[in-house]
């Protein structure tokens, strides 16, 4: 199996691969807005919404068969830790996008999850392919605590924009914020420059 390995990512950003205020930890800390959500993998559906050509909407293992990479990433947490040399398999964002056809006005994205968390980011932002939408972590089913069986990785961001358990994408024309921007986190969470809050 290749492996893409885009922990370099962190030259784009002129920094050092640990960002400032982060420890690097060989733990994988489970934090999230409350309790695990319960799933059935014959029931679950993702769905693509918004200013799009083509609304979809996948099964779970419609999903599983879209095309997918493996990639090795960095994962920094906006509470002060980051994991090295993760490895997530999953689908990238641009492949969702090409599928849908983003319309032109599409400035922003929502991403939902099966326990009502939402994020928010510019579509800029998520047009890369690193922002993956990953069910696996180091070659198992990625656990559920860690936001099994769906989670969104953005690497270049801070976790809490990589929702857990997402079950659905809207592109949207202006900006709306999600759950933890709407409390005060930033909008863009760029790690290096410690986008923290707004």
């Amino acid at each position: 199996m290749s492996i893409t390995d885009v922990t370099h990512l962190h030259q784009e950003f002129g920094g050092e691969r640990l960002p400032p205020g982060q420890r690097e930890t060989s733990k994988f800390p489970v934090l999230s807005k409350g309790s695990t959500p319960d799933w059935n993998s014959e029931t679950w559906e993702f769905s693509v919404t918004g200013a799009v050509e083509n609304e979809l909407t996948f099964s779970w293992d419609e999903f599983r068969d879209l095309p997918s990479e493996t990639q090795k990433q960095d994962f920094h947490c906006v509470t002060g830790w980051s994991k090295f040399d993760c490895a997530f398999t999953g689908v990238t964002f641009p492949t969702l996008a090409e599928l849908a056809g983003v319309e032109d006005d599409a400035v922003h994205v929502m991403f939902s999850a099966l326990d009502d968390y939402t994020t928010n980011l510019p579509l800029s932002d998520c047009m890369r392919d690193e922002v993956l939408f990953a069910w696996e972590f180091d070659g198992d089913s990625l656990p559920r605590e860690h936001g099994g069986p769906l989670r969104v990785l953005t690497p270049h961001k801070y976790a809490y924009k990589g929702a857990k358990w997402v079950n659905r994408v809207e592109f949207l024309t202006e900006l709306k914020r999600g759950y933890w921007e709407k409390r005060g986190y930033s909008n863009t969470a760029n790690p290096w420059n410690e986008e923290r809050y707004s």
